[in-house]
């Protein structure tokens, strides 16, 4: 089954204007495929541009594409960073915001980045086999975090469930596989 998502802006901060980002998340058996298409004005986005990709922390402190995962009824859960620039890092948490830990069950995280004039579309295909077991339901949660180019910064989730953008509460894990 596959659903489609558009993030929202948390309230109190404003994504750059005329730019949306629209995806589609789908889990078949224990592989994860999630697309996020960054759409618009996109120049006035902070993009890193290509490199050679890397495991890397705090990459939410720039333009990065993330999602949470949570096996049903446990508090635990992982968090996913994706860098335009091809960097990665995957974090596992005992319980919310607690025990985080890079996920050393991955080694690499190879997705797709195809940059053109009016979009960014980022491709992953995870299997999940290292971390959750195929008949284990999950909840999703989709974000982003985005820096224009004038250093603002915006949080986009399918779901902003706080008083602050916080990407980690679990009433905002919404999207169930």
């Amino acid at each position: 089954m596959q659903n489609t998502f558009t993030l929202q802006p948390f309230p109190s901060t404003q994504a750059p204007a005329n730019v949306k980002i629209t995806g589609n998340i789908a889990r078949h058996e224990n592989l994860l495929t999630i697309r996020y298409t960054l759409l618009g004005d996109i120049q006035q986005v902070n993009i890193a541009p290509p490199e050679t990709p890397q495991r890397k922390n705090e990459l939410w402190l720039d333009t990065c594409f993330e999602f949470f995962i949570g096996a049903e009824n446990s508090p635990g859960y992982w968090e996913f960073n994706l860098s335009p620039a091809g960097h990665w890092n995957i974090y596992r948490f005992d319980n919310y915001r607690q025990g985080m830990q890079e996920e050393t069950a991955f080694t690499t995280l190879l997705f797709n980045v195809k940059h053109n004039s009016d979009s960014l579309t980022l491709t992953l295909n995870v299997n999940l086999d290292k971390i959750i077991s195929v008949d284990q339901p999950i909840e999703v949660s989709i974000t982003t975090v985005i820096k224009s180019i004038n250093g603002d910064v915006s949080y986009l989730a399918v779901s902003h469930k706080g008083a602050e953008p916080d990407f980690h509460l679990r009433e905002s894990f919404v999207i169930e596989l």
